[in-house]
């Protein structure tokens, strides 16, 4: 008895709580507005123009902020070893270059390597070689 006195409240309560409202008077529209009559000082206002502002970067010379430290000076040194050196052999790191052949005459030993470049060099005891200045110190037949 309670669940269908319920279910009738549930029902019919909806009903009783609406209200109709009298409709809202209309909202008053914007009237056009006629521009005065010719002012000097109005004049002036729209003759003035707006200047914004612009701001431009340039990043010659300038350290890119994004790049780490270490990374940009090591890369810093590589361009001005390439740029100082004058011989092929200097212009690569020496982890790139390979050795191809050794060969000796009476009691010196040559080296022939080869570039990153694909350019074939020979090498003997104290030729510079590398991008940091190394020497080559000796050359076995191992």
């Amino acid at each position: 008895m309670i669940r269908i006195l319920l279910t009738i409240a549930i029902l019919i309560l909806p009903l009783y709580g609406c209200k109709k409202e009298s409709p809202k008077p209309p909202m008053p529209q914007a009237q056009k507005v006629k521009p005065q009559e010719s002012n000097k000082a109005s004049q002036q206002t729209e003759e003035k123009k707006v200047e914004t502002e612009t701001y431009t970067y340039n990043p010659a010379g300038r350290k890119d902020p994004f790049l780490s430290i270490i990374e940009a000076t090591k890369k810093e040194k590589e361009v001005e070893k390439k740029r100082k050196s004058t011989k092929p052999t200097e212009a690569f790191d020496v982890n790139d270059i390979k050795i191809i052949a050794i060969a000796w005459e009476k009691d010196r030993y040559y080296a022939m390597v080869r570039l990153p470049d694909g350019k074939y060099f020979t090498l003997k005891e104290g030729m510079t070689i590398g991008l940091y200045g190394g020497k080559v110190v000796k050359i076995d037949p191992n």
